[in-house]
């Protein structure tokens, strides 16, 4: 199967984040940030994951305590090594 796009392309995903709710309270958010790092690395094999300080104010928006049980992100590939996480913002429709 080839692979479509190359440098920059961008994909869609829905991330669990349910596994966080097993840590402590106080480290669930922290927990959070690092499986979203470990989704992106095992689904585009990337190196370097450089996520959004827009997804990291919607994951500690709730506080530490209770970060979202999912989130829908853009996964944006700047080069082979590198890739960009930031949360999909809905086209609103008038």
């Amino acid at each position: 199967m080839a692979r479509g796009g190359g440098v920059s392309s961008e994909r869609v995903y829905v991330i669990p984040l349910r596994d966080a709710y097993r840590a402590p309270r106080k480290k669930r958010a922290k927990v959070a940030i690092r499986l979203v790092r470990e989704f992106v690395e095992r689904h585009l094999k990337a190196k370097y994951i450089k996520v959004s300080p827009k997804l990291n104010e919607l994951i500690w928006s709730r506080s530490s305590e209770k970060p979202p049980r999912r989130v829908r992100v853009r996964i944006v590939q700047v080069d082979e090594d590198t890739v960009e996480v930031e949360p999909l913002e809905r086209i609103e429709e008038s």
